[in-house]
Protein backbone atom coordinates (compact mmCIF):
# COMPACT_ATOMS: atom_id res chain seq x y z
CA UNK A 1 0.00 0.00 0.00
CA UNK A 2 1.44 3.40 -0.79
CA UNK A 3 2.07 6.12 1.78
CA UNK A 4 1.15 9.18 0.28
CA UNK A 5 -0.85 9.20 -3.02
CA UNK A 6 -1.92 12.36 -4.68
CA UNK A 7 -4.57 12.76 -7.63
CA UNK A 8 -5.24 15.45 -9.79
CA UNK A 9 -3.93 18.16 -7.49
CA UNK A 10 -4.52 21.72 -8.68
CA UNK A 11 -3.12 24.76 -7.06
CA UNK A 12 -4.08 28.43 -8.19
CA UNK A 13 -2.77 31.69 -7.04
CA UNK A 14 -5.08 34.97 -7.17
CA UNK A 15 -7.12 35.24 -10.84
CA UNK A 16 -7.88 31.28 -11.48
CA UNK A 17 -4.49 30.85 -12.52
CA UNK A 18 -2.60 27.48 -12.01
CA UNK A 19 0.65 26.87 -10.86
CA UNK A 20 -0.11 23.12 -10.45
CA UNK A 21 -2.65 21.18 -12.67
CA UNK A 22 -3.83 17.32 -12.74
CA UNK A 23 -0.75 15.92 -11.04
CA UNK A 24 -0.83 12.82 -9.73
CA UNK A 25 1.83 10.54 -7.76
CA UNK A 26 2.04 8.00 -5.08
CA UNK A 27 5.26 6.81 -2.87
CA UNK A 28 5.52 3.64 -1.36
CA UNK A 29 7.18 2.65 1.97
CA UNK A 30 10.92 3.15 1.47
CA UNK A 31 11.05 4.58 -1.63
CA UNK A 32 12.71 7.81 -2.57
CA UNK A 33 10.58 9.74 -5.70
CA UNK A 34 12.29 12.94 -6.84
CA UNK A 35 10.63 15.92 -8.43
CA UNK A 36 13.01 18.03 -11.07
CA UNK A 37 12.44 20.62 -13.20
CA UNK A 38 13.19 24.44 -13.38
CA UNK A 39 12.33 27.23 -11.24
CA UNK A 40 8.44 27.69 -11.47
CA UNK A 41 7.79 23.49 -12.33
CA UNK A 42 5.87 23.59 -9.41
CA UNK A 43 8.01 20.88 -7.38
CA UNK A 44 7.91 23.03 -3.76
CA UNK A 45 4.25 24.19 -4.36
CA UNK A 46 3.41 20.03 -4.62
CA UNK A 47 6.26 19.60 -1.92
CA UNK A 48 4.34 21.61 0.14
CA UNK A 49 1.37 20.46 -0.77
CA UNK A 50 1.56 17.59 0.80
CA UNK A 51 1.43 18.97 4.14
CA UNK A 52 -1.66 20.18 3.35
CA UNK A 53 -0.30 24.24 2.90
CA UNK A 54 0.07 26.54 0.08
CA UNK A 55 1.96 29.51 0.08
CA UNK A 56 0.85 33.03 1.07
CA UNK A 57 -1.96 34.17 -2.16
CA UNK A 58 -2.23 30.29 -3.11
CA UNK A 59 -5.02 28.01 -2.57
CA UNK A 60 -5.46 23.70 -3.07
CA UNK A 61 -8.68 24.19 -5.19
CA UNK A 62 -9.01 20.15 -6.64
CA UNK A 63 -7.60 17.08 -5.89
CA UNK A 64 -7.10 14.75 -2.92
CA UNK A 65 -3.67 14.23 -1.05
CA UNK A 66 -3.84 10.65 0.68
CA UNK A 67 -1.21 10.03 3.75
CA UNK A 68 -2.18 5.98 4.50
CA UNK A 69 -5.82 6.19 4.70
CA UNK A 70 -6.25 9.83 6.07
CA UNK A 71 -7.59 12.57 3.41
CA UNK A 72 -5.32 15.49 4.58
CA UNK A 73 -7.21 18.23 2.75
CA UNK A 74 -10.78 17.42 4.02
CA UNK A 75 -9.46 17.71 7.64
CA UNK A 76 -10.04 20.38 10.10
CA UNK A 77 -6.64 22.87 10.51
CA UNK A 78 -6.28 21.66 13.98
CA UNK A 79 -5.77 17.84 12.76
CA UNK A 80 -3.94 18.86 9.42
CA UNK A 81 -1.26 20.35 12.31
CA UNK A 82 -1.36 17.71 14.26
CA UNK A 83 0.03 15.76 11.61
CA UNK A 84 2.90 17.79 10.18
CA UNK A 85 5.93 16.55 12.22
CA UNK A 86 4.08 13.11 13.65
CA UNK A 87 3.27 11.66 10.05
CA UNK A 88 4.92 14.19 7.70
CA UNK A 89 8.05 15.87 7.68
CA UNK A 90 9.56 18.94 5.94
CA UNK A 91 13.46 19.34 5.85
CA UNK A 92 13.89 22.95 4.16
CA UNK A 93 16.51 23.87 1.27
CA UNK A 94 17.97 26.99 4.14
CA UNK A 95 18.83 25.42 7.71
CA UNK A 96 19.87 28.46 9.48
CA UNK A 97 16.35 30.12 8.66
CA UNK A 98 14.82 26.64 9.81
CA UNK A 99 16.62 26.52 13.38
CA UNK A 100 15.86 29.38 16.33
CA UNK A 101 19.27 31.10 16.96
CA UNK A 102 19.05 31.81 20.32
CA UNK A 103 17.87 27.99 21.44
CA UNK A 104 20.02 25.08 21.92
CA UNK A 105 19.80 22.39 19.24
CA UNK A 106 19.24 19.50 21.92
CA UNK A 107 16.32 22.04 23.44
CA UNK A 108 15.06 22.38 19.94
CA UNK A 109 14.37 18.74 18.67
CA UNK A 110 13.03 18.08 22.97
CA UNK A 111 10.38 20.61 21.67
CA UNK A 112 9.25 18.76 18.73
CA UNK A 113 9.03 15.85 20.94
CA UNK A 114 7.11 17.67 23.79
CA UNK A 115 4.34 19.35 20.95
CA UNK A 116 3.20 15.74 19.61
CA UNK A 117 3.79 13.94 22.80
CA UNK A 118 3.59 15.74 26.11
CA UNK A 119 3.17 12.63 28.54
CA UNK A 120 7.00 11.66 27.42
CA UNK A 121 9.33 12.35 30.35
CA UNK A 122 12.41 13.94 30.22
CA UNK A 123 14.84 11.12 30.10
CA UNK A 124 12.88 9.50 27.13
CA UNK A 125 12.82 12.67 25.32
CA UNK A 126 16.50 13.08 25.83
CA UNK A 127 17.17 9.09 24.78
CA UNK A 128 15.30 9.89 21.33
CA UNK A 129 17.28 12.89 21.02
CA UNK A 130 20.26 11.16 21.16
CA UNK A 131 18.99 8.63 19.08
CA UNK A 132 17.99 10.71 16.08
CA UNK A 133 21.25 12.57 16.52
CA UNK A 134 22.85 9.36 16.05
CA UNK A 135 20.97 8.59 12.80
CA UNK A 136 22.36 11.31 10.99
CA UNK A 137 25.64 10.62 12.00
CA UNK A 138 26.26 13.36 14.52
CA UNK A 139 27.74 13.41 18.12
CA UNK A 140 25.65 12.74 21.22
CA UNK A 141 27.86 14.58 23.77
CA UNK A 142 26.61 17.53 26.00
CA UNK A 143 29.09 19.49 24.46
CA UNK A 144 26.95 19.27 20.86
CA UNK A 145 23.25 19.09 22.21
CA UNK A 146 24.14 22.43 24.14
CA UNK A 147 25.00 24.22 21.16
CA UNK A 148 23.42 26.72 19.20
CA UNK A 149 22.76 26.69 15.53
CA UNK A 150 25.32 29.38 15.11
CA UNK A 151 28.37 26.80 16.26
CA UNK A 152 27.35 24.30 13.81
CA UNK A 153 28.53 24.15 10.11
CA UNK A 154 25.98 24.05 7.43
CA UNK A 155 26.17 20.45 7.07
CA UNK A 156 25.74 19.74 10.69
CA UNK A 157 22.82 22.53 10.21
CA UNK A 158 21.28 20.54 7.69
CA UNK A 159 21.73 17.27 9.57
CA UNK A 160 20.05 18.61 12.82
CA UNK A 161 16.99 19.34 10.62
CA UNK A 162 16.86 16.12 9.34
CA UNK A 163 16.78 14.88 13.03
CA UNK A 164 13.95 17.30 13.89
CA UNK A 165 12.50 16.11 10.84
CA UNK A 166 12.83 11.97 11.62
CA UNK A 167 12.37 12.18 15.28
CA UNK A 168 8.71 11.08 15.48
CA UNK A 169 9.41 8.59 12.79
CA UNK A 170 6.68 10.22 10.31
CA UNK A 171 5.84 8.08 7.63
CA UNK A 172 6.81 10.14 4.71
CA UNK A 173 9.61 12.86 4.54
CA UNK A 174 9.51 16.05 2.08
CA UNK A 175 12.60 17.30 1.28
CA UNK A 176 12.79 20.35 -0.27
CA UNK A 177 16.58 20.84 -2.00
CA UNK A 178 18.32 20.12 0.97
CA UNK A 179 21.46 19.32 -0.52
CA UNK A 180 21.96 22.56 -2.46
CA UNK A 181 24.59 25.29 -1.38
CA UNK A 182 26.95 22.38 0.31
CA UNK A 183 30.06 20.57 -0.87
CA UNK A 184 30.14 17.61 -2.20
CA UNK A 185 31.30 15.25 1.06
CA UNK A 186 29.00 16.96 3.05
CA UNK A 187 26.44 15.95 0.40
CA UNK A 188 27.40 12.74 0.39
CA UNK A 189 27.14 12.29 3.70
CA UNK A 190 23.27 13.55 3.72
CA UNK A 191 21.85 11.28 1.17
CA UNK A 192 23.44 8.17 2.67
CA UNK A 193 21.50 9.37 6.02
CA UNK A 194 18.11 9.56 3.65
CA UNK A 195 18.99 6.27 2.06
CA UNK A 196 19.79 4.58 5.47
CA UNK A 197 16.46 5.91 6.82
CA UNK A 198 14.76 5.33 4.19
CA UNK A 199 16.29 1.91 4.32
CA UNK A 200 15.83 1.41 8.14
CA UNK A 201 12.32 3.25 9.02
CA UNK A 202 10.44 2.28 5.72
CA UNK A 203 10.24 6.61 5.69
CA UNK A 204 8.67 7.12 1.90
CA UNK A 205 10.84 10.41 0.69
CA UNK A 206 9.35 13.16 -1.75
CA UNK A 207 12.93 14.87 -3.19
CA UNK A 208 12.64 18.54 -4.53
CA UNK A 209 15.64 19.44 -6.47
CA UNK A 210 17.19 20.36 -9.27
CA UNK A 211 20.41 18.46 -9.00
CA UNK A 212 19.87 15.21 -11.68
CA UNK A 213 23.05 14.30 -10.96
CA UNK A 214 22.01 13.91 -7.36
CA UNK A 215 18.52 12.11 -8.60
CA UNK A 216 20.57 9.56 -10.20
CA UNK A 217 22.41 8.28 -6.43
CA UNK A 218 19.14 8.87 -4.74
CA UNK A 219 16.41 8.22 -5.92
CA UNK A 220 14.32 5.44 -7.36
CA UNK A 221 11.53 7.11 -9.54
CA UNK A 222 11.68 11.20 -10.80
CA UNK A 223 9.18 13.00 -12.37
CA UNK A 224 10.02 15.81 -13.90
CA UNK A 225 7.87 18.87 -13.89
CA UNK A 226 7.47 21.30 -16.88
CA UNK A 227 5.16 24.63 -15.60
CA UNK A 228 2.76 22.81 -13.53
CA UNK A 229 2.47 19.86 -15.57
CA UNK A 230 4.25 16.49 -15.53
CA UNK A 231 6.28 15.78 -18.59
CA UNK A 232 7.71 11.87 -17.97
CA UNK A 233 7.57 9.81 -14.94
CA UNK A 234 9.57 6.73 -14.75
CA UNK A 235 12.47 4.74 -12.76
CA UNK A 236 15.57 6.66 -12.66
CA UNK A 237 17.78 4.46 -15.29
CA UNK A 238 14.78 3.95 -17.68
CA UNK A 239 14.31 8.13 -17.77
CA UNK A 240 18.11 8.73 -17.98
CA UNK A 241 18.93 5.94 -20.30
CA UNK A 242 16.22 6.81 -22.56
CA UNK A 243 14.02 10.47 -22.13
CA UNK A 244 11.27 10.24 -23.90
CA UNK A 245 10.37 14.07 -23.68
CA UNK A 246 12.43 16.79 -25.34
CA UNK A 247 12.80 18.91 -22.03
CA UNK A 248 13.79 15.79 -19.81
CA UNK A 249 16.64 15.59 -22.48
CA UNK A 250 17.80 19.05 -22.67
CA UNK A 251 17.86 19.00 -18.90
CA UNK A 252 19.67 15.93 -18.59
CA UNK A 253 22.27 17.42 -21.71
CA UNK A 254 22.76 20.68 -19.51
CA UNK A 255 24.43 18.55 -16.73
CA UNK A 256 27.92 18.64 -16.18
CA UNK A 257 30.08 15.47 -15.69
CA UNK A 258 32.50 14.63 -13.71
CA UNK A 259 33.63 11.72 -15.85
CA UNK A 260 33.71 14.21 -19.18
CA UNK A 261 34.50 17.54 -20.63
CA UNK A 262 31.21 18.49 -23.10
CA UNK A 263 29.47 21.58 -24.17
CA UNK A 264 26.37 22.25 -21.94
CA UNK A 265 23.22 22.19 -23.69
CA UNK A 266 21.18 25.99 -23.15
CA UNK A 267 17.27 25.90 -23.56
CA UNK A 268 15.98 28.85 -25.13
CA UNK A 269 13.52 31.18 -23.86
CA UNK A 270 12.19 30.36 -20.13
CA UNK A 271 9.58 28.14 -18.62
CA UNK A 272 5.86 30.06 -19.29
CA UNK A 273 4.29 31.22 -16.04
CA UNK A 274 1.14 31.12 -14.63
CA UNK A 275 -0.85 33.03 -17.01
CA UNK A 276 1.34 32.87 -19.85
CA UNK A 277 0.41 29.03 -20.94
CA UNK A 278 0.43 28.42 -24.82
CA UNK A 279 -1.87 26.62 -26.15
CA UNK A 280 -1.11 22.61 -26.63
CA UNK A 281 1.99 21.38 -25.21
CA UNK A 282 3.33 23.56 -23.05
CA UNK A 283 7.23 23.15 -23.91
CA UNK A 284 6.44 23.76 -27.66
CA UNK A 285 7.53 27.07 -28.01
CA UNK A 286 11.41 26.22 -26.55
CA UNK A 287 11.35 22.69 -27.90
CA UNK A 288 13.77 21.58 -31.36
CA UNK A 289 11.85 18.74 -32.03
CA UNK A 290 7.97 20.50 -32.57
CA UNK A 291 5.87 19.66 -35.06
CA UNK A 292 2.26 21.44 -36.08
CA UNK A 293 0.01 19.60 -33.51
CA UNK A 294 2.25 20.14 -31.06
CA UNK A 295 0.77 23.65 -30.88
CA UNK A 296 -2.81 22.85 -29.70
CA UNK A 297 -5.20 19.98 -28.20
CA UNK A 298 -4.57 17.47 -25.81
CA UNK A 299 -1.08 16.25 -25.55
CA UNK A 300 -0.96 12.12 -25.56
CA UNK A 301 0.76 10.29 -22.74
CA UNK A 302 2.98 7.72 -24.35
CA UNK A 303 3.87 4.48 -22.34
CA UNK A 304 7.81 3.84 -23.05
CA UNK A 305 8.53 0.86 -20.38
CA UNK A 306 6.50 -0.72 -17.78
CA UNK A 307 6.22 2.07 -15.49
CA UNK A 308 8.20 4.70 -18.08
CA UNK A 309 5.62 7.18 -19.45
CA UNK A 310 6.00 10.57 -21.78
CA UNK A 311 3.73 13.30 -22.44
CA UNK A 312 4.74 14.09 -26.05
CA UNK A 313 3.46 13.76 -29.40
CA UNK A 314 6.69 12.27 -30.31
CA UNK A 315 7.95 10.11 -27.32
CA UNK A 316 8.78 7.51 -29.10
CA UNK A 317 11.05 8.97 -31.97
CA UNK A 318 12.65 11.46 -28.70
CA UNK A 319 13.70 8.14 -26.47
CA UNK A 320 15.73 6.95 -29.48
CA UNK A 321 17.43 9.53 -30.63
CA UNK A 322 21.19 10.39 -29.36
CA UNK A 323 21.66 13.78 -28.70
CA UNK A 324 25.68 13.90 -28.61
CA UNK A 325 27.33 17.20 -26.86
CA UNK A 326 30.97 17.93 -28.27
CA UNK A 327 33.80 19.09 -26.15
CA UNK A 328 34.47 22.32 -25.78
CA UNK A 329 37.35 23.92 -27.59
CA UNK A 330 39.77 24.87 -25.12
CA UNK A 331 41.76 28.18 -25.77
CA UNK A 332 45.24 28.45 -25.43
CA UNK A 333 46.10 30.74 -22.23
CA UNK A 334 48.98 33.69 -22.91
CA UNK A 335 52.40 33.16 -21.50
CA UNK A 336 51.95 35.95 -19.33
CA UNK A 337 51.52 35.42 -15.68
CA UNK A 338 48.57 38.12 -15.04
CA UNK A 339 47.40 37.84 -11.58
CA UNK A 340 49.59 36.21 -8.90
CA UNK A 341 49.20 35.66 -5.31
CA UNK A 342 52.12 34.61 -3.36
CA UNK A 343 52.20 32.73 0.11
CA UNK A 344 48.69 33.92 1.46
CA UNK A 345 48.01 33.25 4.70
CA UNK A 346 44.54 34.94 6.33
CA UNK A 347 43.26 34.81 9.73
CA UNK A 348 39.61 35.27 11.20
CA UNK A 349 39.99 36.99 14.14
CA UNK A 350 42.26 35.20 16.02
CA UNK A 351 41.69 31.94 14.09
CA UNK A 352 44.06 31.15 10.94
CA UNK A 353 42.43 29.85 8.20
CA UNK A 354 44.62 30.08 4.89
CA UNK A 355 48.22 28.64 5.61
CA UNK A 356 50.88 30.17 3.04
CA UNK A 357 48.55 29.32 -0.02
CA UNK A 358 49.78 30.36 -3.45
CA UNK A 359 48.53 30.63 -7.37
CA UNK A 360 48.90 32.27 -10.22
CA UNK A 361 46.62 32.58 -13.37
CA UNK A 362 47.80 33.32 -16.92
CA UNK A 363 45.56 35.54 -19.69
CA UNK A 364 42.60 33.52 -20.75
CA UNK A 365 43.23 31.03 -17.74
CA UNK A 366 40.27 29.52 -15.91
CA UNK A 367 41.61 28.46 -12.25
CA UNK A 368 38.90 26.65 -10.23
CA UNK A 369 39.53 26.76 -6.16
CA UNK A 370 37.94 23.49 -4.83
CA UNK A 371 37.22 22.01 -1.60
CA UNK A 372 34.56 21.67 1.46
CA UNK A 373 33.05 24.60 2.95
CA UNK A 374 35.25 26.21 5.49
CA UNK A 375 38.43 25.41 3.12
CA UNK A 376 39.09 28.62 2.26
CA UNK A 377 38.32 29.18 -1.28
CA UNK A 378 36.23 32.12 -0.36
CA UNK A 379 39.03 33.58 1.90
CA UNK A 380 41.33 33.45 -0.71
CA UNK A 381 39.57 35.20 -3.36
CA UNK A 382 38.32 38.08 -0.99
CA UNK A 383 41.45 38.41 -0.22
CA UNK A 384 42.52 38.67 -4.09
CA UNK A 385 40.27 41.09 -4.52
CA UNK A 386 40.74 43.39 -1.62
CA UNK A 387 38.01 42.47 0.78
CA UNK A 388 40.02 40.57 3.30
CA UNK A 389 42.42 42.88 4.60
CA UNK A 390 43.54 40.15 7.37
CA UNK A 391 46.37 38.81 5.78
CA UNK A 392 49.90 38.37 5.48
CA UNK A 393 51.73 37.64 1.21
CA UNK A 394 51.34 39.67 -1.89
CA UNK A 395 48.93 40.09 -4.46
CA UNK A 396 50.37 40.93 -7.58
CA UNK A 397 48.36 41.90 -10.96
CA UNK A 398 50.86 42.13 -14.56
CA UNK A 399 54.36 42.68 -11.76
CA UNK A 400 52.29 45.55 -9.75
CA UNK A 401 51.82 44.62 -5.99
CA UNK A 402 48.60 45.32 -5.13
CA UNK A 403 47.30 46.99 -0.96
CA UNK A 404 45.41 44.39 1.15
CA UNK A 405 42.64 46.92 0.80
CA UNK A 406 41.05 47.64 -2.26
CA UNK A 407 40.03 51.06 -0.74
CA UNK A 408 43.73 51.75 -1.15
CA UNK A 409 44.27 50.44 -4.95
CA UNK A 410 44.34 52.78 -7.60
CA UNK A 411 41.15 52.79 -9.54
CA UNK A 412 42.91 50.82 -12.83
CA UNK A 413 43.41 48.12 -10.45
CA UNK A 414 39.92 47.89 -8.36
CA UNK A 415 38.52 48.00 -12.31
CA UNK A 416 40.95 45.28 -13.88
CA UNK A 417 39.26 42.44 -11.05
CA UNK A 418 35.88 42.02 -10.80
CA UNK A 419 33.87 39.83 -8.34
CA UNK A 420 30.46 38.21 -8.58
CA UNK A 421 28.85 36.97 -5.57
CA UNK A 422 27.26 33.82 -5.28
CA UNK A 423 23.93 34.92 -4.01
CA UNK A 424 21.49 36.57 -7.49
CA UNK A 425 19.30 37.24 -4.39
CA UNK A 426 21.51 39.46 -2.20
CA UNK A 427 24.30 40.97 -4.49
CA UNK A 428 22.29 43.55 -5.64
CA UNK A 429 20.79 46.67 -4.44
CA UNK A 430 16.86 46.80 -4.09
CA UNK A 431 16.34 50.48 -4.10
CA UNK A 432 17.85 50.57 -7.72
CA UNK A 433 16.74 49.64 -11.00
CA UNK A 434 18.82 47.21 -13.54
CA UNK A 435 19.84 49.96 -15.65
CA UNK A 436 21.42 51.85 -12.60
CA UNK A 437 22.91 49.05 -11.20
CA UNK A 438 24.96 48.41 -14.28
CA UNK A 439 25.67 52.37 -15.03
CA UNK A 440 27.35 52.95 -11.71
CA UNK A 441 30.29 51.46 -12.69
CA UNK A 442 30.43 53.28 -15.64
CA UNK A 443 29.78 56.20 -14.30
CA UNK A 444 32.28 55.48 -11.90
CA UNK A 445 35.42 54.12 -13.66
CA UNK A 446 34.81 56.46 -16.78
CA UNK A 447 32.83 59.12 -16.50
CA UNK A 448 30.52 58.47 -18.86
CA UNK A 449 28.04 61.33 -20.63
CA UNK A 450 23.72 59.94 -20.21
CA UNK A 451 24.06 58.81 -23.69
CA UNK A 452 27.19 56.29 -23.05
CA UNK A 453 25.39 55.18 -19.41
CA UNK A 454 22.72 54.09 -21.75
CA UNK A 455 24.13 52.86 -24.56
CA UNK A 456 26.60 51.00 -22.42
CA UNK A 457 23.73 49.48 -19.84
CA UNK A 458 21.87 48.28 -23.37
CA UNK A 459 25.59 46.46 -24.57
CA UNK A 460 25.80 45.14 -21.71
CA UNK A 461 22.91 43.72 -20.63
CA UNK A 462 22.75 41.70 -24.29
CA UNK A 463 25.71 40.35 -24.06
CA UNK A 464 25.07 38.51 -21.01
CA UNK A 465 21.28 36.98 -22.85
CA UNK A 466 19.48 39.91 -21.23
CA UNK A 467 16.72 41.87 -23.08
CA UNK A 468 17.66 45.94 -22.95
CA UNK A 469 14.03 46.54 -21.68
CA UNK A 470 14.81 44.62 -18.08
CA UNK A 471 16.98 47.79 -17.46
CA UNK A 472 13.61 49.44 -15.89
CA UNK A 473 12.78 46.29 -13.75
CA UNK A 474 14.17 46.17 -10.02
CA UNK A 475 15.58 43.02 -8.47
CA UNK A 476 12.86 41.49 -7.11
CA UNK A 477 11.05 41.52 -10.44
CA UNK A 478 13.86 38.83 -12.26
CA UNK A 479 14.40 35.24 -11.66
CA UNK A 480 17.46 34.06 -10.09
CA UNK A 481 19.42 33.64 -13.26
CA UNK A 482 18.38 36.74 -14.25
CA UNK A 483 19.48 38.55 -11.24
CA UNK A 484 22.98 36.51 -12.01
CA UNK A 485 23.55 37.50 -15.48
CA UNK A 486 22.59 41.12 -14.51
CA UNK A 487 25.98 40.60 -11.65
CA UNK A 488 28.07 39.46 -15.03
CA UNK A 489 26.77 42.68 -16.70
CA UNK A 490 27.55 45.24 -13.94
CA UNK A 491 31.44 43.01 -13.61
CA UNK A 492 31.78 43.29 -17.59
CA UNK A 493 30.91 47.04 -17.77
CA UNK A 494 34.23 47.59 -15.94
CA UNK A 495 35.81 45.89 -18.82
CA UNK A 496 37.95 43.65 -16.24
CA UNK A 497 41.53 41.54 -16.72
CA UNK A 498 40.39 38.88 -14.17
CA UNK A 499 37.00 38.09 -13.07
CA UNK A 500 36.47 36.12 -9.95
CA UNK A 501 33.37 33.93 -9.75
CA UNK A 502 32.55 32.43 -6.42
CA UNK A 503 29.67 29.41 -6.30
CA UNK A 504 28.40 31.49 -9.27
CA UNK A 505 26.14 28.53 -10.04
CA UNK A 506 25.01 27.06 -6.78
CA UNK A 507 21.50 28.51 -6.30
CA UNK A 508 20.33 28.12 -9.94
CA UNK A 509 18.78 25.45 -12.39
CA UNK A 510 21.10 23.37 -14.18
CA UNK A 511 19.44 25.03 -17.72
CA UNK A 512 20.30 28.21 -16.27
CA UNK A 513 23.76 26.90 -15.27
CA UNK A 514 24.76 25.81 -18.64
CA UNK A 515 23.37 29.68 -19.55
CA UNK A 516 25.99 31.23 -17.88
CA UNK A 517 28.94 28.72 -17.99
CA UNK A 518 28.63 28.98 -21.34
CA UNK A 519 28.59 32.73 -21.60
CA UNK A 520 31.97 32.93 -19.18
CA UNK A 521 33.51 30.75 -22.13
CA UNK A 522 32.42 32.83 -25.15
CA UNK A 523 33.39 36.17 -22.78
CA UNK A 524 37.42 34.10 -22.18
CA UNK A 525 37.22 33.61 -26.11
CA UNK A 526 35.93 37.33 -27.51
CA UNK A 527 37.78 39.53 -24.60
CA UNK A 528 40.51 37.43 -23.25
CA UNK A 529 39.32 37.57 -20.12
CA UNK A 530 41.07 35.15 -16.75
CA UNK A 531 38.73 33.74 -14.31
CA UNK A 532 38.85 32.50 -10.96
CA UNK A 533 36.32 29.95 -10.43
CA UNK A 534 35.28 29.22 -6.68
CA UNK A 535 32.89 25.98 -6.07
CA UNK A 536 32.82 22.77 -4.32
CA UNK A 537 31.01 21.56 -7.88
CA UNK A 538 33.85 19.32 -9.26
CA UNK A 539 31.77 18.50 -12.53
CA UNK A 540 31.26 22.02 -13.21
CA UNK A 541 35.25 22.27 -12.76
CA UNK A 542 35.77 19.42 -15.28
CA UNK A 543 33.54 21.34 -18.17
CA UNK A 544 35.42 24.74 -17.12
CA UNK A 545 38.31 25.03 -15.50
CA UNK A 546 42.21 24.42 -17.56
CA UNK A 547 43.75 24.21 -13.77
CA UNK A 548 42.01 23.11 -10.27
CA UNK A 549 43.84 24.36 -7.30
CA UNK A 550 42.72 21.74 -4.53
CA UNK A 551 42.32 23.55 -0.53
CA UNK A 552 41.62 21.53 2.63
CA UNK A 553 41.32 23.49 6.06
CA UNK A 554 43.27 26.36 4.41
CA UNK A 555 45.88 24.79 2.99
CA UNK A 556 46.77 23.50 -0.98
CA UNK A 557 47.25 20.09 -0.71
CA UNK A 558 46.80 19.77 -4.91
CA UNK A 559 47.29 21.37 -7.98
CA UNK A 560 47.34 20.95 -11.77
CA UNK A 561 46.14 20.46 -15.26
CA UNK A 562 41.79 19.88 -14.53
CA UNK A 563 42.57 16.62 -16.62
CA UNK A 564 45.84 15.38 -14.57
CA UNK A 565 43.89 16.08 -11.36
CA UNK A 566 40.39 14.62 -12.14
CA UNK A 567 41.71 11.63 -13.61
CA UNK A 568 44.76 10.66 -11.24
CA UNK A 569 43.95 13.02 -8.23
CA UNK A 570 47.14 12.02 -5.90
CA UNK A 571 46.05 13.39 -2.52
CA UNK A 572 43.48 11.34 -0.67
CA UNK A 573 41.41 14.18 -0.15
CA UNK A 574 41.00 14.73 -3.50
CA UNK A 575 40.36 11.25 -4.23
CA UNK A 576 37.52 11.53 -1.68
CA UNK A 577 36.04 14.57 -2.72
CA UNK A 578 35.98 13.02 -6.72
CA UNK A 579 34.20 9.69 -5.32
CA UNK A 580 31.98 12.00 -3.31
CA UNK A 581 30.86 14.03 -6.30
CA UNK A 582 27.49 12.44 -8.18
CA UNK A 583 27.50 11.54 -11.22
CA UNK A 584 24.78 11.17 -14.50
CA UNK A 585 26.80 8.60 -16.19
CA UNK A 586 28.08 6.57 -13.18
CA UNK A 587 26.54 5.30 -9.69
CA UNK A 588 29.00 4.23 -7.39
CA UNK A 589 28.38 3.22 -3.51
CA UNK A 590 27.16 6.42 -1.67
CA UNK A 591 29.47 7.53 1.16
CA UNK A 592 28.66 5.93 4.45
CA UNK A 593 27.34 7.69 7.69
CA UNK A 594 30.44 9.12 9.57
Amino acid sequence: MAVATINSLRVEIPGGLDVVDGLSLEIGPGEVLALVGESGSGKTTIGTSMLAHARSGARITDGTITIGETEILELAAEPQRALRGKTIAYVPQEPAAALNPSIRIGRQLEEVIFDHERHVSRAQRRARVESALRDVGLPVTDEFISRYPHQLSGGQQQRVTIAMAIILAPRLLVMDEPTTGLDVTTQARILAIVRTLCRDHGIAVLYVTHDLAVVREIADRVIVLYAGRVAESGPVEDVFQQPGHPYTQALLGAVPDISERASLVQIPGRAARPGERPSGCFFHPRCPMRIERCESGEVPTIRLGTAHHACCHRAERVAQSEPRRPAPTRLPKGAEVLLAASRITASHGRTEVLHDVSLTVHERECVALVGESGSGKTTLSQCIIGLHERYTGTVVLRDRPLASSVRERPKDARRAIQYIFQSPYNSLNPRRTVGEIVALPLRVFFGSSHRELHAGVRDALERVGLSAALAAYYPDQLSGGERQRVSIARALVCRPEVLICDEVTSALDVSVQAAIVELLRGLQAENGLSLVFVTHNLALVRNIADEVVVLADGRLVERGDTASVLDAPRDPYTKQLIADTPSIKRVGDITPVS
